[in-house]
Parts: C-alpha cells; sequence; structure tokens
C-alpha cells in the first residue's frame, strides 16, 4: 500500500513540476527569463574498496568509478504579471539528482514542489555464503572463511515534497507541507544466540552453543509528512494553528532465515536462529499544537505554545508472521500521548536591563496496555511502559554596565518523574530505577567589547542532579524503594551498576569565546570549552566520571578585493572513567585534531581558482585494569592482549578547482579532488559462525577529476 501511495505522491510532483514547465512558456513572451545549462563528467582512480568511505553518499560507491553531469538553473520574473518562477536540476545523470520547482506571487501566494534521490553504500567488504541477502527470507550456507560471494549493501532514499502557501491578508497566512520518503535496500544485520540463556531456558534445556549471524536487514519503508498552519499576526499579537502528522509504513513486517541444522549440532539453538525477526513496525503520530505572542507594552512580550500529540502502533501479531503472542493478544496496542505547554516573558524593563523568565511542562502518558510477553523458566513478565512528565524553568537577568560590558546570570531548574514502574515488568542491565530526578543549575556570563575590532565573553555554569530513593528489581513482583544502599539485607549490592542518566551528577563547565579584527585584512575567532560530570552513586562501579576538552581557531585573510586565504584548528577530547564488578576498569580518552587552510581568488578577469586542504585525526584509546574481584581467565586475558587496542581514524583530503570563463554566456570548471584515509579498528575484520567475514580496507587512497560546461541560454 505504501508503494502505491508513494507511486501516486510521485505523479502528482511530477504533474506539478510538468505544469510549472508549461507555465514557463506561456510567462516566457512578456518576462525576463535566464537560464543556465551545465554538462560534464567525473571519474575516480581505485576499486571499491579504496572508494568505500569517499564514494557512500556521492554516487562512487560498489563498482560505479564514473559519473555524469547534467544540471540546469532556470529562473523566470514576469513583472507585468507579478509572477516568479525558479527550476533547478542538479546531477540529473546520478544517483544524487534533485529536482525543484518555485512559484509564486510575492505577497499572494507560493507554491514548491522537490524530488531528490540519496545512496548510500556500506563502507565495509562482505564476503557470504549467503543466499538472498537482503531479502526476507535469506538461507544460511556454512563456507569457509573469506570463502562465497562479495555482498555490497546500499541503501536508497526517493524523496517528494509539495508546498502551498496562500496570503490573505496582511494579517492571515495559510502554509501546507506534504512530503514523502520512500527507502529500499539493506544494511548490516543479524541475529545471535548463546545457549544455555536465561530468556531461553526452554529451547536450549541443558544444551550448549552458540552462533552469531549476518542476516541483512531488508529495506522497504516510506515515511510521510503533513503540515498544516494557519498564521496570524497584527497589533501587537501572533498566533499559528497547526496540525503535523507523520506516518510510517514497513512493507517488510519480519525477517525469516532459514539456518540449516549442520551449523550447530544444538536444535535447541537452531530453533531459536529460524524463528522470525520482527522488523520496525508501522506507526503513526499527530500532532496539534497553538503558539502565539503578545505584546504586553513596549518592552514586553509573553510566548505561549501548547501542543497535543498522539503516537500509536498497532501492528497484527499473526498477520506480520509473528507467533507465540500472549493468549488474545493480537497487537502491541502502543498508545502515547503527549501534552506540551510552554511559556515565556521577556521584558526591558530599562535601557540597560533585560529579563527573561521560562517555564515548559511536558507530560508523556504511556496508555499501551501490559501483557506477559517475557518468560524465564517459570516467572513470567510484562512490557514495561514508560512513562514521563518533565517540568523545566529558566530565570535569566542581563545588565548593560556601559558600552563595553555586559552580563549576565541565569538559573536552571529540570525536574523528571517517570511514573509508576510497571510492577509486573523486569528490569534488564542495571541494578536498580529512579523514579524521579531534579536538576538545579546557574550560569554567569560577562561580554566585553574590547575595542571596535574585537569582543569577547567568558561563561561559566554549574549544575547538581539528584534524586528520589533508587527502586530495586523484585523479578516481575514489583519494586523495593531502598531507604538505606548500605543495608546487607534491604540495601544494594556493593557490586550493583547504576544507570548513569538517573544517578546524582554535579557538572561544571566553562566557556570563552573571542572575536579580533586584527587587520582590515585578518580576522580571528577564538572558542575553548571545559566541562566535567562527576557522577556519584552508592557503589564504585559503573559510570565514575567523564570530561570534555574544545580547543579551536578559525581565521580569514584577505589578500585583495577578490583573494582570500581561510582555515581553522580545533583538537577536541572526551573521556571517561568506569569499572564493571570482577571485571575490567576502563578510561576511555577520545582526542580528535581537525585542520583545514583553503583558499579563493582570481587569477585574472577569467580565471578563478580555490581549494581546500583537510587534515582529520581521530583517536580512541582504552587503558583497561582489573577490578580486584576479577577471575583468572580475564586476567591472563589482559595480560597477554593488553587489554583493547587504539582505534584512530585519519583522512587527508585536498580539494582544487579551477573555473575559466569563456565569454559572457559559457564556462569551464575542473575539479581535482585526492583523499588518504587510515582506519585501524580492531572491529575490523570479523567472522561470523557461518564463515561470513566483514572487512574494511584500512589504506584507503582515491583521486577523482570532474570537468563540467556551463552555458547560458540567451
Amino acid at each position: 500500500m505504501s508503494t502505491s501511495i508513494f507511486s501516486i505522491q510521485f505523479r502528482r510532483s511530477a504533474v506539478a513540476i510538468a505544469a510549472g514547465a508549461v507555465c514557463l512558456a506561456a510567462l516566457a513572451q512578456s518576462a525576463s527569463a535566464e537560464t543556465v545549462i551545465s554538462v560534464g563528467a567525473g571519474a575516480a582512480t581505485g576499486g571499491s574498496a579504496d572508494r568505500s568511505l569517499f564514494g557512500q553518499y556521492n554516487g562512487l560507491g560498489g563498482d560505479r568509478k564514473a559519473v555524469g553531469q547534467l544540471g540546469i538553473d532556470y529562473s523566470l520574473r514576469d513583472q507585468d504579471a507579478s509572477q516568479w518562477l525558479d527550476f533547478k536540476g542538479s546531477n540529473l545523470l546520478g544517483n544524487t539528482r534533485e529536482l525543484g520547482l518555485t512559484w509564486k506571487d510575492p505577497g499572494s501566494w507560493k507554491f514548491n514542489a522537490n524530488y531528490g534521490e540519496l545512496v548510500r553504500y556500506d563502507p565495509r567488504s562482505i564476503t557470504t555464503g549467503l543466499i538472498g541477502a537482503g531479502s526476507t527470507t535469506p538461507q544460511v550456507v556454512s563456507v569457509a572463511p573469506g570463502a562465497g560471494n562479495d555482498l555490497v549493501l546500499q541503501t536508497k532514499r526517493t524523496s517528494l515534497g509539495l508546498g502551498l502557501t496562500k496570503i490573505f491578508s496582511p494579517a492571515w497566512q495559510f502554509a501546507l507541507d506534504l512530503k514523502t520518503e520512500k527507502k529500499d535496500g539493506s544494511r548490516l544485520f543479524g541475529t545471535g544466540m548463546n545457549c544455555p540463556s536465561v530468556v531461553a531456558l526452554t529451547a536450549c534445556g541443558s544444551n550448549t552453543g552458540w552462533a552469531l549471524l549476518m542476516l541483512p536487514e531488508p529495506i522497504n519503508a516510506s515515511t510521510s509528512q503533513v503540515e498544516a498552519r494557519v498564521n496570524y499576526g497584527a497589533a501587537g499579537l501572533r498566533f499559528s494553528l497547526g496540525y503535523n502528522g507523520s506516518f510510517y509504513r514497513n512493507g517488510n513486517t519480519t525477517l525469516n532465515p532459514s539456518v540449516p541444522g549442520s551449523l550447530n549440532a544444538n536444535a535447541g539453538l537452531i530453533g531459536i536462529l529460524n524463528q522470525p525477526v520482527a522488523l520496525a513496525p508501522d506507526n503513526q503520530s499527530h500532532q496539534f499544537d497553538l503558539s502565539g505572542s503578545y505584546d504586553l507594552g513596549a518592552s514586553t512580550r509573553a510566548t505561549l505554545k501548547i501542543a497535543r500529540s498522539i503516537a500509536t502502533q498497532s501492528l497484527d501479531f499473526l498477520g506480520a508472521g509473528l507467533t507465540g503472542a500472549p493468549a488474545g493478544v493480537t497487537n502491541l496496542g502502543g498508545d502515547v500521548a503527549t501534552n506540551l505547554a510552554n511559556l515565556s516573558l521577556t521584558s526591558r524593563p530599562t535601557q540597560q536591563l533585560s529579563l527573561l523568565a521560562d517555564w515548559r511542562y511536558e507530560n508523556k502518558q504511556d496508555n499501551t496496555p501490559t501483557a506477559y510477553y517475557s518468560a524465564e523458566g517459570p516467572l513470567l513478565y510484562t512490557n514495561q511502559t514508560f512513562p514521563n512528565r518533565k517540568t523545566k524553568g529558566k530565570l535569566q537577568a542581563s545588565w548593560q554596565f556601559d558600552s563595553v560590558y555586559r552580563g549576565t546570570l541565569g538559573a536552571d531548574y529540570e525536574a523528571i518523574d517517570r511514573g509508576v514502574f510497571s510492577a509486573t515488568s523486569a528490569i534488564a542491565g542495571v541494578s536498580a530505577l529512579r523514579q524521579q530526578t531534579t536538576e538545579t543549575g546557574v550560569r554567569a556570563e560577562v561580554r566585553r567589547r574590547l575595542s571596535d575590532n574585537a569582543s569577547g565573553a567568558v561563561t561559566v555554569s554549574s549544575s547538581n542532579r539528584t534524586g528520589s530513593n533508587w527502586l530495586k528489581d523484585n523479578s516481575g513482583l514489583g519494586v523495593t524503594e531502598v531507604i538505606d544502599v548500605a543495608n546487607p539485607l534491604l540495601g544494594l549490592a556493593s557490586t550493583a551498576i547504576l544507570p548513569p542518566t538517573l544517578a546524582d551528577r554535579k557538572r561544571n563547565k566553562i566557556k570563552i569565546f573571542a572575536d579580533w579584527q586584527a587587520s582590515e585584512e585578518l580576522t580571528l575567532q577564538f572558542n575553548a570549552e571545559s566541562g566535567k560530570d562527576q557522577f556519584n552513586v552508592p557503589t564504585a562501579y559503573g559510570l565514575q566520571d567523564s570530561g570534555m576538552n574544545l580547543l579551536s581557531i578559525d581565521w580569514t585573510y584577505a589578500l585583495s578585493d577578490t583573494s582570500a586565504l581561510n582555515g581553522f584548528v580545533s583538537r577536541g577530547k572526551q573521556t571517561s572513567n568506569q569499572a564493571l564488578p570482577a571485571g575490567y576498569l576502563m578510561a576511555f580518552d577520545n582526542t580528535s585534531l581537525n585542520a583545514s587552510i583553503g583558499f579563493t581568488g582570481k587569477a585574472n578577469a577569467k580565471l578563478e581558482l580555490g581549494g581546500n586542504l583537510l587534515f582529520v585525526n581521530d583517536s580512541s584509546v582504552y587503558a583497561q585494569g582489573l577490578d580486584a574481584a576479577a577471575d583468572a581467565y580475564s586476567a591472563a586475558l589482559l595480560a597477554s592482549t593488553g587489554g583493547l587496542p587504539d582505534i584512530v581514524y585519519r583522512q587527508t583530503a585536498l580539494k582544487l578547482f579551477g573555473k575559466y570563463t569563456l565569454d559572457k554566456t559559457s564556462s569551464v570548471r575542473v575539479d581535482l579532488i585526492h583523499q588518504r584515509n587510515s582506519i585501524n579498528d580492531w572491529a575490523w575484520p570479523f567472522s561470523y559462525s557461518d564463515g561470513t567475514t566483514v572487512t574494511q580496507q584500512p589504506n584507503q587512497n582515491v583521486s577523482f577529476i570532474g570537468v563540467s560546461y556551463s552555458y547560458q541560454l540567451p
């Protein structure tokens, strides 16, 4: 059904664009028209593995080494009829083509239509014996690692859009936007199971064994959006009444693999691996909102927004090929309603003082019914509902001390209530939850104009998050509020792991910014940030702290009226420290360095030149230690391997272009690109249980040359 709707929308968009083209001829008799057509071609060096990163999104992935170029830019202005029309098309010969049409009578109405395509190639190389890869019924065939057939995974997005705006009067306006995107292809995905398993005791029994399989996810889905809005504005009052609808349709409801018994002797394991895998289900949401502002006086304005949205998901289990649902349950019945209210007040009672007060309330009600979907041996568990009530507030005051200094003080507040825990569900992966958290923060900023050519600002902020008592899971029999976490019987175990999003946290941050016009030719911008999060949990495990630092400099230097140099250097660092009970202690450190230098200019009246050299170095370091309770196997593994190796990604890219004007109506452009990538990632190569291998070429070098010709029709 989604395909037919998409086809109808495509035809309507094509008709709309064609209708606009017909109008071109009619209007051109009495209007001023300008048309530019460009044609060209480009080619890249290297094999598909060399281009796997370079060609992900530009149409040069897979086996495609060359692309053609065709573009059109048409503008028409009819002053007598007061109508404008613009038509643009780019990359029309490739798989990243775009079309756009805008037709309007300024001050009265506007119509626009657009069409676009984008293909993404997976940058990894896959060799597999899988039959029917990318379909809903793949067949697993065991092969020796590295044998089998090469597989290229790719996804294609095709988007359409229509928009209409009508201006009824200076005060009233109506706007309607329709968008749809179709996505086809396949992406890296898979399944696996380890026996014995607490989630599959019946199927596994006492058998042992494990398997991990690559089964690409088949993609055949569409997302459509509808937005309608009425706007009003006059005499200090402005408001907007709107509707936004979102509809997701998936043509593939399940993935149904065929796994041979020869893969593993464990019949229970094979039975699990042959079960259908649910894919993203159809769903939709509807939102109605009213927003507006009113000038309470010459220097005070109040702004209000209220909204109500409902999201539902009711895919039929049996219709999708899924069995084993609880008795009497035919679908999830997903139903989440959200109410939103936001009130803001801004005022400038004096020339020096500016005030801001903002309050936001969001209440998410999860009305999805609960049913016993999960089992662990004799115990049954239901799904968990996720209500969420969030209140946020902000107060801010700014004072202009003089023509040089301006200061700002602010306070922030956020409270989250996650509702009552579903007593019949169970927590997985964490030791306890929290119903409520509250965060308060303060911030201060001093901004100074150092001179007519320089300005700067320093901002510091600090916040503290606390919460209600922890709730310990009772395996489907509700939760117990932990009054005393240190109580050996009723408290939390010393090995408990608590989610960092719920833990007590102190956050401190400082930011420095400066803008300097050093000379008539040179402009500099400087930015530095540093922040640290300290988590306070009643155990020594989980995430303990994290931090970030950023330093960047941007500059521009004008060589002449027609030539300039530009560049930037930035260095960012993120750190975190965490620990697992009887496992590893890990200090993670990610450092990213980015630098660029470029130029643009004219060698003479006809020749324009430009270029850019970019360098990226991203390094992730995993410093590992051992908890005192770690077993001998973990100690031996760490001693023999040294822990996880570093992951380093480097890219050096040189881009050059030259544009030569042949005459008043035509020009030639040449683009040259050379890109070198280096990837050192321990995750690849990877071998699956059936012999499928996934690799990524660690060193990639590719060069590209493109030539295009542009002609302006008389």
